[in-house]
């Protein structure tokens, strides 16, 4: 199958588990990274050991317009059969009413909303042609902000919309949905507490893992009957509501 799926921010974490699922589906692997070049290189090689050629690496950094315009471009000069384009990069950190920079909020906004605008926008012929979909991956916060989250807040309410707009935009050849992950993985600056809060307000009582997101994912890139859909993968937490991070 010479098919082949971008998913930006792959090298680690839930983009790697997706990376490796969609692989492991028969798909050939764009790998994007910003800053984790060795980790992008180590699943390169992991992905093309197990098929010869089937996984090629791209750096750009998204909050940049420069560097998002060249990321197109060259995405476009590689000439790939780009059947489904997963945005998954995000960046995560806290504006506190009162100690909001502007550029960190420009660059948190073009990075978790823009990028994955423009990047749906601009490879939309590409994916046309191969009948397609484009995968948003949101945050269940998009709903119910998060405390001294704010703009990251709003900028995945925001893609929530674009979401909703790209699948009516683009049909129907490209199928367009978003996954809003809840408590998957920590948050580097949490702590016991936090944690403790949040599982008490899972009616599973138990941490996701990226897999749950993977393999969502892989399902709904296979199923040509499902576009504009937000789909929470939290453990029903959001069916109970929720204050914690």
């Amino acid at each position: 199958m010479n098919k082949w799926a971008l998913i930006t921010g792959a090298a680690k974490r839930i983009g790697y588990s997706i990376a490796k699922q969609l692989h492991l589906d028969g798909y050939n692997i764009l790998i994007h990274y910003n800053q984790s070049h060795n980790q992008a290189l180590s699943l390169y090689t992991e992905l093309n050991t197990a098929r010869p050629n089937s996984a090629q690496i791209i750096q750009a950094e998204l909050n940049n317009q420069l560097a998002l315009e060249k990321f197109i471009s060259d995405l476009k000069s590689l000439a790939l059969p780009l059947t489904v384009l997963v945005n998954n990069a995000s960046e995560f950190y806290p504006t506190p009413i009162g100690e909001t920079d502007y550029l960190a909020a420009q660059q948190l906004l073009a990075t978790n909303l823009l990028a994955p605008y423009f990047l749906a926008e601009q490879l939309a012929p590409t994916l046309k042609q191969q009948s397609g979909c484009i995968i948003n991956l949101i945050d269940i916060h998009a709903k119910r902000p998060l405390k001294d989250h704010g703009l990251y807040s709003i900028s995945k309410a925001a893609l929530e919309m674009a979401t909703l707009s790209l699948a009516q935009e683009l049909a129907p050849d490209i199928r367009v949905n978003g996954v809003a992950p809840g408590a998957i993985l920590w948050p580097e600056q949490s702590n016991d507490g936090s944690q403790d809060r949040v599982l008490k307000e899972i009616p599973l009582a138990k941490l996701g893992q990226t897999d749950d997101i993977a393999k969502l994912i892989s399902h709904l890139v296979s199923a040509p009957y499902i576009s504009g859909q937000i789909i929470a993968v939290d453990g029903g937490r959001s069916a109970v509501g929720f204050t914690g991070a």
